[in-house]
């Protein structure tokens, strides 16, 4: 019977396909990031909250799908949150999580509440971090990376400063802690689990 050989192949396409847009509807952040690793059977496994070591991007949502940076530019965002991250004392690994989980790595990212650039910077927060190009990695990585280290050392954990920059200092005083919005909530579970698992 010809074809037979390809129909798993297809199957596993589809399947693929259909466990992406399950994720992406049970989403309710602005942004869905999903991962995908291949075990040692062969066995291609996708995730939109990786446990483990291996995972890598394989496909960004956010109201419509991010523009991903090719290999070149994804380098040169890396090695620019390397450098703030030593600048500011930051662990690198936290901050190319939060670029991953903000943005996707698009230079150009804007959300539906009007964040932008790499680290989804408000408009308010940029003016009060003197940022004049949203768009440019370079200011965006340093205001974003300068911005989350206040965020920690003002709140105590990381967990809390994640809160603070998502949501606003704000809400984590008047909630104590992590505010109980689901977006929020979600957004320091999927930064933590992608900064552990690097």
């Amino acid at each position: 019977m010809q074809g037979r050989g390809h129909f798993p192949q297809r199957l596993a396409g589809v399947l693929a396909v259909t466990l992406v847009w399950v994720f992406v509807a049970q989403a309710t952040m602005a942004d869905t990031i999903i991962y995908s690793r291949e075990d040692e059977n062969g066995v291609v496994c996708f995730t939109n909250v990786p446990t483990t070591r291996g995972f890598e991007t394989y496909m960004v949502f956010r109201d419509i799908m991010s523009r991903a940076a090719d290999p070149a530019q994804r380098a040169e965002i890396i090695e620019i949150a390397k450098h703030y991250s030593r600048v500011y004392g930051m662990d690198e690994r936290l901050i190319q999580a939060v670029i991953e989980v903000e943005s996707g790595y698009d230079v150009n990212a804007v959300s539906s509440a009007g964040a932008e650039g790499l680290m989804q910077i408000m408009p308010g927060t940029q003016r009060d971090l003197g940022v004049t190009n949203s768009f440019d990695p370079d200011e965006n990585i340093e205001a974003g990376v300068r911005y989350l280290q206040t965020m920690i050392d003002r709140f105590g954990t990381v967990e809390l400063g994640l809160a603070a920059y998502n949501a606003g200092p704000s809400n984590v005083e008047r909630y104590g802690g992590i505010p109980p919005f689901d977006e929020t909530q979600q957004y320091v579970r999927k930064v933590l689990s992608r900064y552990q698992s690097m």
